[in-house]
């Protein structure tokens, strides 16, 4: 196959593609061809439309009536609006902080059940591949508990998990690879052992469907900048358990957690449900931004989302067969589209370089250390004939 048939096969695949008309949503620029997405999407015109409102009118000229008017509210909201997109009850998600913080209250949380129920359970489980945050929050936390943390690779997780487990904490989708962990076998080797779960989704919410429901999640931690296109910044969200929410009790026990903020009561008292897991005032204008851009979340299904991400990886690793892998490349994602999340890795020496000179011309990916580059396959704007373009690009080394 030559480049020209590439490009006519990219063509006819776009054509057929019903989420086409989904790129329109976002303002990249016309000279840039966009693959990192993985790592922050692209501003929706949506998001800079809400931003111009709530500056000129909800800052402006409401002032501090927004609060009460708009504003004090947006946690839940827009939790509810992620909570469609990974599969949870009405209430069960709040957006907040960052994925960091997230992710210790999550642990903080789950440890806390454990030793409530006084079995003696001395160990967290981790992916040693996770992004290294959340290595070094777990391992905080073990510290602070006198835990051991046992640190393995994804597929001797299961292994690991015995009765001395307390919590488990892995990241569905590898930031490096893009493999997607077994997150069904993990959490229910992880309840069989009578430990708790708490799944990193930031590589998966907005382009592999996880259902924290189906999978009978305790926690679910995750990020809204990128495949949600949040923005930099974006607040993270939590999800916790309906069934475990009122033993639930977090470390970072702030005002806007309480039961009545506005009481200004010396003493904490945790809200009901998920808003106890809040803690400061709320970043308004990057939540803002945030809710207007997963408002076209609403309008796709997940299901076309994922095929769509299928769709485009596999025909990436498709053409990396015929003109890459000549060329010194090497493939560091799944070839399995069922274990592949959406984006395509690939290993190159001179990586780094690569990626520079190819920004310099407009096409933007990203490279992870050592030598490994990597290009998000976003359904919602990237196209067949965009795959086609970053080939080419890469074979002219």
């Amino acid at each position: 196959m030559s480049f020209q048939e590439a490009l006519a096969k990219a063509r006819q695949l776009d054509a057929a593609d019903p989420l086409r008309h989904c790129r329109e949503w976002f303002d990249i620029p016309a000279d840039v061809v966009y693959f990192d997405g993985n790592s922050l999407g692209p501003l929706t015109f949506r998001a800079r439309e809400q931003l111009h409102t709530t500056i000129e009118y909800e800052w402006r000229e409401r002032l501090i009536r927004s609060w009460n008017e708009n504003w004090l509210d947006m946690p839940l909201r827009v939790g509810n609006k992620v909570a469609r997109i990974i599969g949870a009850p009405t209430d069960s998600v709040i957006c907040a902080d960052n994925t960091s913080i997230n992710l210790h209250k999550a642990l903080e949380a789950a440890v806390r059940i454990q030793q409530s129920r006084n079995d003696g359970r001395n160990e967290i489980v981790v992916d040693i591949n996770n992004f290294p945050t959340d290595i070094y929050i777990a391992r905080s936390i073990a510290e602070q508990h006198g835990l051991t943390l046992v640190a393995v690779p994804a597929d001797e997780i299961i292994a690991k998990i015995s009765e001395r487990t307390s919590v488990v904490t892995a990241t569905q989708v590898d930031y490096r690879s893009a493999q997607i962990l077994d997150a069904q076998g993990i959490t229910a080797a992880a309840h069989a052992n009578g430990a708790l779960m708490v799944w990193d989704l930031a590589h998966t919410a907005g382009a592999v469907p996880f259902d924290v429901t189906a999978l009978n999640t305790d926690f679910a931690v995750g990020c809204g900048y990128k495949y949600l296109n949040g923005g930099p910044g974006a607040p993270a969200f939590i999800y916790v358990a309906p069934r475990i929410l009122n033993e639930s009790s977090q470390p970072l026990q702030g005002w806007w957690g309480h039961a009545e903020p506005f009481a200004f009561e010396v003493g904490f008292r945790p809200a009901e449900g998920i808003k106890r897991f809040l803690t400061g005032t709320a970043n308004v204008l990057s939540m803002k931004a945030f809710e207007a851009a997963i408002s076209v979340f609403e309008e796709v299904q997940m299901d076309d989302l994922r095929a769509k991400s299928i769709s485009l990886t596999s025909f990436m690793i498709d053409l990396y067969d015929q003109f890459l892998a000549p060329k010194g490349f090497s493939l560091g994602s799944p070839r399995d589209p069922q274990i592949r999340g959406s984006h395509v890795a690939l290993g190159f020496a001179a990586g780094k370089e690569l990626v520079d000179a190819m920004a310099a011309k407009g096409i933007v990916a990203d490279f992870r250390p050592p030598d490994l580059l990597r290009f998000g396959c976003a359904p919602l704007y990237n196209s067949h004939e965009d795959v086609v373009t970053l080939v080419q690009h890469l074979a002219a080394v």
